[in-house]
């Protein structure tokens, strides 16, 4: 499972020009589930996503976590994570989960997410989406649950 993880001022998602999703001060979290991928992998991520110590503290160190801070949290599926480009000029996703799989562990993440806060917002899975957000710092992190095992 694979996340870039994005602290923001703000994010949102419009879909067909309808704003169906928006959240202030915390973080957006575009996640792609991939074909091996279990439970195991959605509780770990969902885990070290609220408790990623990316915000600053009194003295202006990333010692905070969006629980620490009370923000929200904005999920939205993203396939492409797992599209590979090392081929060619189109992106493979054979490794990305067939749709249901995909469904069921990104909705499993977003549970997990719950269990620590419940200012978690999220997208349509499957739908085309317009995301939008203003990106804090920046500060961009990616996450992948197979490397971090």
């Amino acid at each position: 499972m694979r996340a870039v993880i994005q602290r923001v001022v703000e994010a949102g998602v419009r879909i067909e020009g309808v704003e169906v999703s928006r959240v202030g001060r915390g973080l957006l979290v575009l996640l792609g589930v991939g074909g091996s991928d279990t439970e195991k992998d959605a509780r770990y991520l969902a885990e070290k996503t609220a408790n990623l110590r990316i915000f600053p503290d009194d003295g202006d160190r990333m010692n905070l976590s969006v629980l620490d801070t009370e923000g929200e949290i904005l999920v939205v599926s993203q396939f492409t994570l797992y599209g590979d480009c090392r081929k060619g000029r189109r992106p493979s996703y054979a490794s990305a989960a067939e749709p249901e799989a995909a469904r069921a562990l990104y909705e499993r993440y977003v549970q997990n997410l719950l269990e620590y806060t419940t200012k978690v917002s999220t997208g349509r899975f499957q739908a085309m989406m317009e995301v939008f957000l203003v990106n804090d710092g920046p500060v961009t992190l990616l996450l992948d649950s197979a490397k971090d095992f």
